[in-house]
């Protein structure tokens, strides 16, 4: 099996461009600690604050190209690694990766549950709905759901009223972002199974890494190292894709995040880099 490593440049729901700008500063890190040329889809699209229906329609192809690498790299026998602005990639990704493996969990990693409906959300924010589209909750047009029950959402702390309803009545697994309670919940949850990893990384503690909708009390950089380590120990890995680095303009500030994101990815990447060997 080898990495399929895509950076999406092209815009789904980008309200910032911090995010792009991370998504393009990570990529070619990941790229050669795997030791492979990442795959450039899209060109930068505006960032801009607008209801979902128009980035659901205008981003419509960028989209569909996220699930589309996921379904290429598996049918190829590879793993995919998505590296992308927005968590909205998740509509198709998601789904590609559960058709191909049904048996596989979700982990997604995230300080919000983005798990509003047209009918819950306040701000309108596609990047805010999307797992809840992923899942069914409200029909995108993108992509048959996947089951709710095969995501663990670890991390989370920052939810709106609608959307903790809705999670509530959920058959998904919703983890907080407590030290213990996190790594110890998660092992718990995926019991083992394959599994297909979201990482928005503002799941880590603002404090400690930029995040364009900050939520105190997140993780230490260290402590989803650890989480992670286990997960790549425990389970077999489907594919990974992180989102959401919010990076700063000044590249001292934005390297240095860049290698705390780095710290955090290495015991995946190190996963990774070891089957790539054990197959050469």
């Amino acid at each position: 099996m080898g990495v399929s490593v895509v950076l999406l440049r092209c815009r789904t729901s980008d309200r910032t461009p911090g995010a792009g700008r991370g998504a393009e500063t990570l990529a070619p890190l990941v790229g050669k600690a795997l030791g492979v040329e990442p795959r450039i889809i899209g060109s930068p699209g505006d960032p801009r604050a607008d209801g979902y229906e128009h980035p659901l329609r205008d981003s419509r192809g960028c989209l569909l190209e996220a699930g589309g690498q996921v379904d290429d790299a598996l049918s190829g026998g590879n793993l995919p690694l998505l590296l992308a602005g927005d968590c909205s990639i998740c509509l198709t990704t998601l789904p590609a990766a559960l058709r191909h493996r049904p048996e596989a969990r979700v982990l997604w990693l995230d300080a919000h549950g983005d798990y509003n409906t047209p009918d819950t959300t306040e701000s309108g924010f596609l990047g805010g709905m999307c797992l809840a589209g992923a899942c069914g909750e409200w029909e995108a047009g993108l992509s048959e759901p996947v089951p709710p029950e095969r995501v663990v959402l670890a991390g989370v702390r920052d939810l709106d009223d609608g959307e903790r309803r809705l999670l509530e009545q959920s058959p998904a697994t919703v983890i907080g972002a407590s030290t213990v309670e996190t790594l110890v919940g998660v092992k718990n949850a995926l019991d083992g199974a394959p599994v297909f990893v979201h990482l928005d990384l503002d799941v880590l503690d603002p404090e400690q890494f930029p995040a364009q909708f900050p939520a105190p009390g997140g993780l230490h950089p260290d402590k989803l190292y650890d989480l992670l380590d286990s997960v790549t120990e425990d389970c077999e890995l489907v594919g990974l894709e992180v989102t959401a680095f919010e990076a700063p303009e000044d590249e001292q500030s934005r390297l240095a995040a860049a290698d705390t994101a780095m710290h955090v990815l290495e015991p995946v990447l190190d996963a990774l880099s070891g089957q790539r060997q054990s197959r050469e």
